[in-house]
């Protein structure tokens, strides 16, 4: 395995269901800022890190659409003050499209380290313009390829 990057992500109340977990629909919510800090350059005066490549503003050119997504939770995840970790990775390249791969944990800080869920997202990137998919661009490709790593392989299917 390659390198991850490791995003930190705070949580809010307003995440939290009846049971005091984090909603399933708000976990979409959560992996959605990871990929957003991970994917998005940073604007001046901001820190990203190196995969951060896609411009943000809505005449960048490309958009990423996701077209599937899989999460499969392990532990509910309550209330936390210090943030979650979200891992993330690349499993695959392929032309038009790219597999991301999450594992949310609690806060590395923690002494018992705790794997709440997993995920994939297959992101599709398209042109702006046209909506059609556009191929990756080697900058997209140099920046991610040194997170690629193996697929996430699930337990429950």
């Amino acid at each position: 395995m390659n390198d991850r990057l490791h995003l930190p992500i705070h949580l809010r109340w307003g995440d939290l269901d009846a049971y005091n977990h984090v909603n399933n629909a708000t976990m979409l919510k959560l992996l959605e800022e990871a990929r957003v800090r991970a994917f998005w350059q940073p604007l001046p005066g901001e820190s990203a890190p190196p995969t951060a490549v896609l411009a943000s503003q809505p005449e960048a050119g490309v958009h990423t659409l996701i077209a599937r997504q899989e999460i499969e939770y392990l532990e509910p995840i309550p209330y936390h003050r210090d943030p979650l970790e979200v891992q993330m990775w690349f499993g695959k390249l392929g032309g038009s499209s790219l597999e991301v791969c999450y594992e949310i944990y609690n806060n590395p800080g923690h002494p018992a380290r705790v794997l709440y869920a997993r995920s994939t997202a297959i992101i599709v990137i398209v042109d702006a313009n046209t909506g059609k998919p556009t191929r990756l661009t080697e900058a997209m490709r140099e920046a991610w390829e040194p997170y690629r790593g193996e697929p996430i392989q699930y337990r429950r299917r």
